[in-house]
C-alpha cells in the first residue's frame, strides 16, 4: 500500500487577497483624498462673500477653476483673464498656490473688481465644503464663506 499526502489547498486565493487589499491601501498615501473629489468639472463663481455673481452672456469667459489631479494644477479664468497655479488638498483643505495670471485689462469694472476679489479668494482658500456633487463653498481658515462654486451635476 503506497501513502499518497493529501492535496494541499491552493495559496492562489490567499494571494489575490493579498495583492487587493494592499493595492487599496497604497492609495491612502496619495495623499489626494477620494471622499469628496472637487477634480474634473468645471466650478463657475456663483457667490463672492455674501454677494451673488450674475453669468455673464458667454459661459466661456464667466469667472471659473478646474483641477487636474493627474499633474496637481488648477486652472480657470477670472472673467477677464486666465489664472494658473498648483494645489494641494487632503480631506476638505484645499491650498492654491503658485497662482499666477494673464494682465489683459478689462472693460467692465465691476468685471474687473470682481476679478481682483475672486483671485484673492483663491490664495486665502483653506478649506472647501461641498452640498451634494454641484455645490463647492471655498472657505478661509476660519471656516468662513469666501466664494461659492457650481457645476453641472456629474
Amino acid at each position: 500500500m503506497r501513502f499518497r499526502p493529501a492535496a494541499r489547498p491552493s495559496a492562489a486565493p490567499v494571494v489575490a487577497i493579498t495583492l487587493l487589499a494592499a493595492g487599496l491601501l497604497a492609495g491612502c498615501g496619495s495623499g489626494i483624498s477620494l471622499d469628496e473629489p472637487i477634480e474634473g468639472p468645471v466650478w463657475r463663481l456663483e457667490q463672492l462673500g455674501d454677494n451673488p455673481v450674475a453669468p455673464g452672456s458667454d459661459p466661456q469667459r464667466d469667472a471659473q477653476l478646474q483641477f487636474d489631479r493627474r499633474n496637481g494644477q488648477v486652472t480657470g479664468s477670472g472673467g477677464c483673464n486666465r489664472v494658473t497655479g498648483t494645489f494641494q488638498r487632503s480631506g476638505s483643505a484645499l491650498k492654491m498656490n503658485q497662482l499666477a495670471s494673464t494682465r489683459m485689462a478689462c472693460t467692465d469694472p465691476a468685471l474687473g473688481a470682481n476679478e481682483a476679489q475672486f483671485f484673492a479668494v483663491l490664495q486665502s482658500t483653506a478649506s472647501y465644503r461641498l452640498q451634494g456633487n454641484s455645490r463647492m463653498t471655498l472657505l478661509d481658515s476660519g471656516g468662513r464663506t469666501l466664494a461659492v462654486l457650481t457645476t453641472q451635476v456629474r
